[in-house]
């Protein structure tokens, strides 16, 4: 059972990790169940401290994932009608269709939010609009981050006890 455990957790892990880049997929929690699997794992001591610590940053990149592209917004002079529009235009594409809807999504989302709240001023809500897929760009790189440490630590906390499997 523990080399269930074992290849469930490394698969969880590879998936979340392709889930940072991919939205449909929840990337950080999958990342973080990985790390879970090994807590079933007799062979491999892995304490609550362990978990929490991981946890608690999972569950902090996962909301920063939705705060970071509407404060790019607002540091690139959007106003909350274009951070309103980021966060409709990222839920949106990521239902959409269309390929790479959820890189489009927050942009587009930005520009028809500044437009709206002033249609005359163009450079400002495309400067907004940057500002989300800066912001979009930013939350991608910081999930990629955590999901590949969490995989480092996966990797390294099996190797610590391989001598056990064999």
């Amino acid at each position: 059972m523990e080399y269930v455990f074992l290849i469930l957790g490394l698969l969880l892990i590879i998936v979340g990790f392709l889930g940072s880049f991919l939205p449909v997929l929840p990337g950080p929690p999958l990342s973080w169940v990985g790390l879970l699997c090994l807590y079933f794992v007799k062979g491999i001591p892995t304490d609550y401290w362990f978990l929490g610590t991981t946890f608690v940053i999972m569950l902090v990149i996962s909301v920063l994932d939705y705060i970071i592209p509407a404060q790019g917004t607002k540091r690139f002079g959007g106003s909350k009608y274009g951070i309103w529009g980021t966060n409709i235009g990222l839920i949106v594409g990521i239902f959409t269709p269309v390929p790479f809807g959820f890189i489009l999504g927050p942009f587009v989302g930005a520009l028809i939010g500044e437009l709206i709240y002033d249609s005359k001023d163009i450079n400002r809500a495309l400067k907004a609009a940057v500002g989300s897929f800066i912001g979009f760009l930013t939350g991608t790189f910081i999930k990629i981050v955590m999901c590949f440490m969490f995989l480092v630590l996966f990797c390294y906390k099996v190797y610590q006890y391989w001598y056990i499997w064999f």
